[in-house]
């Protein structure tokens, strides 16, 4: 087995899967510029991201993240694409608050979508990772897309800041995987990011507080992704803010609020 922490982990060459690849907030092209091999698992792609999509390097999955054999066909497909399980695993895939206004007016009634897509599914890829890669006696990392309301609370968007909440607990948790079986599992939380959801639903932009001095560029944002992966002073368990005021890792207990710009 793997054993012992992953380290300082060079994504160059590595197989890198990312759910959600077709946004613009986990575009491929940030791994893709260090040599990486890529699998892109979403719904569709966007014109971007179907540029980048060659049948070699870069392979394109139809996936839908709710579905457990979706996600495992991830690992399928690289065994039978580039001959291996992907060593890094980055659950980008997620939804913003559902349609309805509040939260008891809600139309579900089995589940909630929401949450099968932002916790059900970093999880379950999770698992999915854990497994490849311990039956290839591998290293590797799992990078947990999240978000500053994992800390903090929202009214208007109770669903979205409930599920990012779980997300930081559960990275927490698994974090020891790290040092016994050499799998690095973190959380990166950035603030808002400059993407088309804020850009065509000017409504949210008033709800939520958009400003452009608190908006980072998703450049940026996959900048401090990266920096999470590679670096091993970054340890299973980690938890990592990236916002307009800069990065930090948050402690697990006496989190301060960062400053005002």
């Amino acid at each position: 087995m793997a054993h012992g922490p992953v380290a300082d982990f060079d994504v160059g060459g590595k197989i890198v899967a990312i759910t959600g690849g077709a946004s613009a907030s986990n575009s491929p092209s940030w791994v893709l510029a260090k040599g990486a091999k890529v699998l892109i698992a979403d719904l569709r792609l966007t014109p971007e991201a179907e540029s980048l999509v060659d049948g070699k390097t870069v392979i394109y999955l139809k996936t839908d993240v709710a579905k457990w054999p979706e996600l495992e066909n991830i690992v399928t497909v690289s065994k039978d694409v580039f001959d291996d399980v992907p060593d890094v695993y980055v659950a980008g895939a997620a939804v913003f608050e559902p349609s309805w206004s509040n939260f008891w007016d809600d139309t579900e009634t089995e589940s909630y979508g929401s949450v099968q897509i932002n916790v059900n599914h970093p999880l379950k890829l999770t698992r999915i990772a854990i497994r490849a890669l311990i039956s290839r006696n591998k290293k590797g990392v799992v990078l947990i897309m999240s978000s500053m309301a994992r800390y903090q609370g929202n009214f208007g968007a109770t669903m979205y800041c409930t599920t990012k909440h779980a997300l930081v607990g559960f990275t927490r948790s698994i974090g020891p995987l790290d040092s016994h079986e050499g799998v690095k599992v973190v959380t990166i939380c950035p603030g808002i990011v400059d993407t088309p959801l804020w850009n065509t639903k000017p409504t949210l932009r008033k709800q939520f507080g958009y400003h452009p001095k608190l908006v980072i560029s998703a450049r940026a944002a996959a900048d401090a992704g990266l920096e999470l992966i590679e670096s091993g002073d970054y340890k299973g368990g980690s938890v990592y803010e990236i916002s307009a005021l800069g990065g930090r890792k948050i402690p697990t207990y006496f989190i301060t609020p960062q400053g005002t710009i």
